[in-house]
């Protein structure tokens, strides 16, 4: 294998890509509304997603091509705050998203980074990268207003993570 051979392979290998769930519109709105309000501007740099897969290789995203998709929206429920110490995130609840998740994990093969190993706790960062009581205060206000309330995952989505914005295309469900 020459250079120009080496590089190229080293560079496909580096790469990573994050899969994420797309949420219905009004969801959507509302989750990225509260990011916009509580997460620090300056780190704030993808909009308001949940993750399937922190990182995955590229031989794991050319598998997802062969892999059936749901054939319709799944259901979400949008049930609590979460404390995650130095943010707050809104829980969700997804029983066929997490089957669906086991799926693609048993079906993509390849090792799991060791986020994406352990057992799956589904939700939405809308503050991170704060002080504990920054967002035990923010955790302690959102919940005196939050409501349980239902929404859909509408698309996979897969994106090159490049160091801060994502490049990618996303998967209809």
């Amino acid at each position: 294998m020459g250079l120009f051979e080496k590089a190229v392979l080293n560079y496909a290998i580096s790469m990573s890509f994050i899969a994420t769930i797309e949420i219905d519109e009004e969801n959507f709105f509302w989750l990225e509304d509260l990011r916009r309000a509580h997460f620090p501007a300056e780190r704030n740099l993808l909009s308001a997603h949940l993750t399937l897969f922190h990182k995955l290789g590229v031989s794991q995203i050319d598998r997802l091509h062969s892999i059936e998709m749901p054939r319709a929206p799944l259901p979400l429920r949008f049930t609590g705050l979460r404390l995650l110490g130095a943010g707050v995130a809104v829980d969700v609840e997804a029983p066929e998203l997490q089957r669906f998740r086991d799926r693609l994990k048993s079906e993509l093969g390849g090792t799991l980074a060791a986020q994406d190993a352990q057992r799956w706790r589904p939700h939405v960062t809308v503050q991170n990268k704060v002080t504990p009581a920054m967002a035990k205060a923010l955790c302690t206000e959102l919940s005196r207003a939050f409501a349980p309330r239902d929404g859909t995952a509408t698309a996979l989505r897969v994106c090159r993570y490049l160091g801060g914005p994502c490049a990618g295309g996303a998967f209809r469900l």
